[in-house]
Formats: C-alpha cells, structure tokens, sequence
C-alpha cells in the first residue's frame, strides 16, 4: 500500500517521553540559551549563536507519563543540576526517606538487618510517582517551546543510503485487524531531524532495531532484564510510616533466580509495593507475577496489607546488565539514553538519576554538533566521552559486575557483592567466567530441570482477589485499554514453534513470564492441536516476552498511539 506521508522538519526529535528524554529536552533549551549568551557576551569566540531549535518529543501513551513505571525512590543529584529549586518549583516528590530496613525473608519468618546494606540506604531521596514526576516534567517543557506529541508511537527508524540516521516515522492509526484502512485512518507522519535521541526505556522497539542494524552491540556483553510487578494499596491509617523504605530478599525467589522485593510508604496512607524477578532465570516453570503474590502471603507482608485495598497494579522490565551491557551509545544522527542504553544501577535497584544525567549529557553532546554543524559519529560520539568522565562512570563501573554475579547463584553473589563493594569492583571472588549471559539462554529445558521440587511451586498460591489477584484482576487495574480490531502489536514468527518444540521442550513458558495474561495455549476444535492465542489487548507493555522467550521468535512492536496502560499515579 502506498502512502503519501507528511514529512516534518526538526532539528533535534526524542523518542519516549520518559525521565531521561525530559530532562535532555529541557537541558537542552538551557544549554543553547547559554551558549548563545556567551557568544554575545564574547566569551565564546570563534562560532556562531544557534539559532532557536525546533525540538519534538514522541510518546506512545495517550498522555505523558501513562505508560511510567518504577517503584520508585529517586536519588535528586541529576534532577538538582537540572533544576537546583525543583522542589520549589512543584516537583511532586511524594515523601522524603526518613527510615530503611532491609529484610531477609525465610518462608515464615524474617531477619531484620541490623545493618542496612550501604547502596539500600535512602534516608534523604525521595519516593515518587515517576509517572507523576514525567507529567510535571512535560509541562515543564511545553512551557519552554518544547513540542510534545502524546498518542504518536515511533514506529521506525528513518535512513539516508549511507545509514544514517535522518528522523523517525510514527505509527499509522486507523488499520483494521486484517491490515486494511478503516474509515478513520490516519497515515503516520516522518518526523526528519538532524538528531534522534531514542530514549524508549526497557527494550525498546527502535533501540532494538537500530543496534542490530548498525552493530552497536558489538564487542559488547548480551543485555540482561528483570521484571518488576507493582501494586499500589490503600491502607488502614498507621499501617505502615510515611517515608519508610524496606527492601528484601530471599522468599520466595530460590537461590538460583535473582528476586526481591520492596515496600515504600507515600502519602496518604498509600503504599507502593513490588517484587522484582530476574529475567535471566534457570526454572522453566518461574512466574514473575506468581513470584510477586507469593510474596504477599509472607506472614510479615500480609500482616501489613491486612485491612487495606489493592487500588491500582503495573509491570515493567528493567535494563539491568549495567556497564559491561552498554551498547555504543551514539551513530551518525542518532544517541541513546536511559534505559534502553543500560544506564541503570542494578546494586542500588535506581536508574531514574543516571537516565536523566544521561540525557544531559546528551543535550551538552548536540549543542557541540549544531556548534560545529556536524551531526555525524564525528561529533557525537563525544557523548560516549563525557559518559566516561562523569558521575556516571564513578557510580556504574565499580558495580560493573553486580547482576552477572547472580548468575552463579544468591549466596555467591553475596559473597561477591560484599568483595565488591570494598574493592570497587576490583574483586572477582565466584563471578562466573562468561559474565552475562542473555536471559533467555539460561533458561532450562524441562526434560534438564527437576521438575518435581519445583513444578508445584505455586499450588499453595490461591487467588482470593483480597491479598492476591490473578493476573486477569490485575489487568484490570492497570487500566489497560487497545482498540481490539487493530493488527497484534506482538507478532510471533512462528507459531508452529509454539505448538510443537515449545510445548515440549519448555511448557510454553510464555504463559507464564508474561504477567498479563496475553499469551494462552488453547485447543483448536477443528485440527484438535494446541495453538497459541495472544490477547494483545491485555498487553501493559512491559516487553518481557520480547526478552524472555527462549526462541526470540516474539518481537514486540508498537500498537496504535494511546493504546495500552493507564499509570497516572503510579
């Protein structure tokens, strides 16, 4: 089908509308008002004023922060350089830290640490809703002349004959489910610039594309995720402190998988909280949604959560490989930045500071190329330098090695992370030789797992829609809503795989990993054989069956604009 496309000129465009994309929009409008004040100033001599960028920036959701996810406790050091008054400006931090615990949980009781480990402690950040921080943020460039485009997903990336890159193109909104034009179509728009900044978050869909296309991990490890599942709860007054931040480890994750959860009190009796599971687990028959309301039986969990109400749910992945997973970060005409580049602290469980400093630095990095009119790796590979010479690199390299430690196992990995954290990283102690391996790659076939220790795993795990919720329920709660009669967002390549070597190599895992209920094996009454199903509708875009399926035959690509979760608040 040929289309006639519109095709707008930007100069600089940004794809996702999360922290680090915000915070490089609008350090970026500072940084020319700088530069073009030193030029008159006379301090800057030898080039030229810039003249005022057109900046975009391109989000999925329906508005800025609907499909933001983290837990979260932010550390304020990038958003203080950024904004040195934020708080004055309205930030909506929810409560500052004033308590940490960390917890190491037995399938009955807790150990209460007497010491709270050096990365855990929070005392002094801030829990927030990092949905609603983005939507502050984006008011914050709207009132900077920066235009942000909601319900405009980038669907592909754009290239000149020599593969660079010249732009993005947003999805087509109006195609039925059998690929052809409805009555309301509307063709996606080419976005042209002379910078693209992909900044997607977890896995993202261009990220994805670009890297393969130009080898930008090449010489790098595979990037490693985990799988955050979240719920917010209301609870009776007093419950649980305002401030207080715990974190555990231990039930019910076994000591071969990386696990662990959180419970962070907010305002007004609300309270945030999750368990994260590594998606580079071992047991074929791991659930990260399952993980996550076992973990609410605990006799220490449920006791908190008696009397309150489940009130809102989320899922997201996590880029957490840290240093050694890093892609290059820069090719001719495009940057990455945040959690699509492996900018996350796996040690300390926080990205949110190092994606908005990423995207700093950035915007520094773009302010040299319109300086010297060169928008090639010429120029901006110079991101890559100023990563390296700043606070990132003295915060991630010293823990360069803290997930792939798990992957030897938690005791080990303790050992390990305790060595580390001494040395600075220095101290290999049991690290696994490889490093990294991808998650998928890791995961066993049933005929090599002992099935019968852990096939029952979640028998004792009932859905009782009060202290646990069955992933359906929980949809829900995300807000989840897509146009039913549009094409799958999740293409499988080849179903035939599903029927036949999944099922009996893996049990279809994909059942499982996914914690909104969109994958199903069914019986076709016709052919009586097990097909696949997918309730892409379901989908809250966390991208864990792009990672975690063993082929990699599921590539998650965008759905129509405004489609999926609804995390305002989360």
């Amino acid at each position: 089908m040929n289309i006639e496309r519109e095709q707008l000129e930007m100069d600089v465009v940004f794809v996702g509308a999360g922290p680090a994309n915000l915070a490089a929009a609008l350090y970026l409008k500072k940084a020319v008002a700088e530069h073009n004040e030193l030029v008159e100033k006379g301090i800057k001599r030898g080039v030229k004023k810039i003249d005022e960028l057109e900046i975009g920036i391109v989000e999925k959701g329906s508005f800025v922060g609907a499909h933001i996810l983290s837990g979260a406790v932010m550390d304020p050091i990038a958003l203080r350089e950024l904004m040195p008054d934020f708080l004055e400006q309205g930030c909506p931090v929810d409560a500052a830290v004033t308590e940490d615990a960390f917890w190491y949980l037995t399938e009955n009781k807790l150990l209460n640490a007497p010491i709270v480990p050096p990365p855990l402690k929070n005392k002094g950040k801030y829990i927030i809703s990092l949905s609603k921080m983005c939507e502050w943020l984006a008011e914050k460039c709207e009132e900077a002349g920066i235009n942000i485009f909601p319900e405009f997903p980038a669907s592909e990336v754009l290239y000149d004959e020599n593969d660079r890159v010249i732009g993005i193109r947003t999805g087509d909104k109006g195609i039925d489910k059998e690929g052809h034009p409805k009555g309301n179509f509307e063709p996606g728009v080419d976005l042209l610039a002379k910078v693209t900044v992909l900044g997607e978050g977890s896995r993202g869909s261009l990220a994805k594309q670009l890297t393969q296309r130009l080898g930008l991990n090449e010489g790098k490890e595979p990037q490693v995720f985990s799988l955050g599942v979240k719920e917010l709860w209301e609870l009776p007054a007093g419950k649980f402190e305002e401030g207080k931040v715990i974190h555990t480890l231990g039930f019910p994750s076994d000591t071969q998988t990386y696990g662990g959860g959180w419970l962070y009190g907010m305002k007004n009796n609300i309270l945030s909280i999750g368990y994260v599971t590594g998606l580079d687990y071992v047991d074929p028959n791991i659930d990260p949604h399952a993980e996550f309301q076992k973990f609410k039986t605990h006799p220490a969990i449920a006791e908190i959560l008696e009397g309150g109400k489940m009130i809102k749910y989320g899922a997201k992945t996590i880029n957490a490989g840290g240093w050694w997973t890093m892609p290059q970060l820069y090719a001719d005409g495009v940057l990455l930045v945040g959690d699509c580049a492996s900018f996350l602290n796996g040690q300390r469980i926080k990205g949110i500071h190092t994606a908005m400093k990423s995207g700093m630095l950035a915007a520094e990095t773009i302010v040299s190329a319109f300086e010297q009119g060169d928008f090639t790796s010429k120029t901006l590979k110079e991101f890559e330098r100023k990563v390296n010479t700043s606070w990132i690199y003295d915060e991630l390299y010293p823990v360069r090695n803290f997930h792939a430690s798990f992957q030897s196992g938690r005791w080990m990995a303790l050992v390990n992370g305790g060595l580390q954290f001494i040395t600075g990283g220095y101290a290999w102690g049991f690290m696994p030789m490889e490093h990294h391996v991808a998650g998928h790659e890791r995961m066993a076939k049933l005929e090599d797992f002992n099935n019968e220790k852990f096939a029952d795993r979640y028998t004792n795990v009932k859905f009782d829609k009060k202290l646990t919720f069955d992933k359906v329920t929980d949809v829900y709660h995300a807000g989840v809503a897509h146009d039913e009669d549009q094409p799958s967002h999740l293409h499988v390549l080849d179903t035939e795989i599903c029927a036949t070597r999944c099922a009996e190599e893996y049990g279809n895992p994909c059942q499982r990993f996914c914690p909104a209920a969109v994958y199903e094996m069914e019986v076709n009454p016709k052919t009586e054989r097990r097909e696949l199903k997918v309730n892409f509708s379901n989908c809250v875009h966390c991208k864990t069956c792009d990672i975690a399926d063993p082929y990699q035959i599921i590539n998650w690509v965008t759905p129509e604009g405004g489609g999926g979760p609804n995390y305002k608040g989360m």
